[in-house]
């Protein structure tokens, strides 16, 4: 069959959205004298957009006159049209749009969860425009916002950078002001072999045993490295990684680290070498639990009973009930077609925090979801993750009522028993409540209310294998 037989119907679609017959979504776009109405098509937005179709089938937006009407000021006309020609259409032409249009091009398609143009914008950012980005950013102040955001997406996903030859032909003040920042989510060990690979590919003629190197070898890279070697965090690399990639090159190091690093090894009460503190492998947005949770809940993910030595996963909150709002349609309307999600709750005048994993979604209207790998769980006390270890976690035992989706309700885990209540409920007064049925005992109580909840998507972070495969 002919590929290019798609392509009258692809500009069939493109001439509908010019041309605006039968539209009956009206989209206000912008704010002020950058306001503008778009008009396009439900049945399109629905077939292409999870978002729109949620928001279509609960009505978020106003309703006149048979069509539907939605305010978004927050993103600008010129970047909607870019978006709904790629929905009608699929045409996106990335390399010859300006660099700030890229940057608010992903923030729109992110937040109108849009996840394959958001990672294709998202990796043409960071791996073709981040140079042009900070030289633009030290001279002009309306991209400062566009380099933080790059550098927050490459401390969350080093892999963009660290897996793979990108990295070698990095500026040094990049690559600096990267290794600065505490929030860099990599083992500290494979920063130090990041940084080793890169000097190397700026000297390319310097042999790659350092062994065989001259003195003027070491002259060389000692100069390279001089304002690097004082960020790596020392005391986050083990002793048997540190004979094995740190020693052979251990004559960059300064007299003087070389004594903090063995009187660390040596000396018991010794915590940190340097001035820099240990990076947070995983940054938490919560005001109810703090990243230590994170081990812990990824262990569980992955149906280990205990902590996990590293976070493999995002966990990106998309919900605070006291933000968002407590009742059943913010919920869905912020959870609903996210994947994976874990909730957390304190509850109102305790200690004591409650919460549950869906591994699958919150969308629909139809009732409960099969699945082995959902679990709920409680804490006595928020402050300490290591008391009272006997069941805070109880896994799915009848699997065919895991979760129960209800648009009227909240998070729901378990079967319905008498009075319509659940394992785990917010119900859609908005009081919660826990009733064994599905799920292992853990003592939460009957009714109650709570201070604050909130809700995390949780996604699988990319390794180096899967940038690999992208390419």
């Amino acid at each position: 069959m002919n590929s290019k037989l798609y392509l009258p119907i692809l500009n069939n679609f493109e001439n509908l959205y010019k041309s605006k017959f039968n539209y009956d979504v009206i989209i206000q776009a912008g704010d002020g004298n950058d306001q503008k109405e778009i008009y396009v098509h439900s049945i399109v937005l629905s077939c292409q957009s999870n978002y729109f179709d949620a928001a279509l089938s609960v009505n978020w937006g106003e309703k006149e006159s048979g069509k539907y009407i939605f305010k978004k000021p927050n993103i600008s006309p010129h970047i909607f049209e870019i978006i709904f020609r790629y929905l009608y259409c699929g045409k996106i032409n990335l390399d010859i749009m300006d660099t700030l249009d890229i940057f608010k091009l992903s923030i729109a398609t992110d937040e109108l969860r849009l996840n394959t143009i958001f990672e294709l914008v998202k990796n043409f950012l960071i791996t073709s425009r981040l140079n042009e980005i900070f030289e633009l950013a030290s001279r002009d102040k309306t991209y400062v916002a566009c380099k933080n955001y790059c550098l927050e997406i490459i401390c969350k996903e080093p892999y963009y950078i660290f897996g793979n030859d990108k990295l070698l032909s990095l500026p040094a003040q990049i690559l600096e002001t990267i290794l600065k920042r505490d929030d860099l989510m990599l083992d500290e060990i494979e920063v130090w072999n990041s940084l080793i690979k890169w000097a190397h590919a700026q000297h390319p003629t310097i042999n790659k045993d350092p062994f065989k190197w001259t003195m003027s070898n070491l002259i060389l890279m000692k100069k390279t490295l001089s304002n690097f070697i004082p960020l790596i965090r020392f005391h986050d690399i083990t002793q048997k990684k540190y004979y094995e990639k740190v020693i052979p090159y251990e004559n960059l190091l300064s007299r003087r680290l070389k004594l903090e690093i063995s009187k660390f090894h040596f000396v018991s009460n010794i915590k940190q070498i340097g001035l820099l503190p240990s990076r947070f492998i995983c940054k938490l947005d919560s005001i109810i639990i703090n990243s230590k949770f994170l081990t812990l809940f990824t262990g569980w993910i992955d149906k280990r009973n205990k902590a996990s030595k590293l976070v493999s996963y995002k966990f990106n909150l998309i919900l605070r009930g006291s933000h968002d709002g407590f009742d059943a349609k913010t919920f869905h309307k912020n959870c609903d077609y996210r994947g994976a999600t874990i909730f957390i709750a304190k509850i109102k005048g305790m200690n004591r925090i409650i919460g549950g994993y869906n591994p699958l979604d919150w969308s629909g209207n139809c009732g409960y979801k099969n699945s082995s790998n959902s679990f709920i769980f409680s804490f006595e006390n928020i402050n300490d993750i290591n008391i009272n270890n006997i069941n805070r976690i109880g896994r799915v035992i009848e699997k065919k009522y895991a979760v129960y989706c209800n648009t009227l309700m909240g998070p729901c885990f378990g079967k319905f028993r008498t009075y319509g209540k659940n394992d785990l409920t917010m119900n859609f007064d908005g009081i919660w409540s826990s009733t064994k049925s599905t799920y292992p005992y853990l003592n939460i109580p009957r009714n109650f209310e709570v201070d604050d909840y909130e809700v995390f998507q949780i996604i699988k972070k990319r390794n180096k294998k899967s940038i690999s495969l992208m390419k």
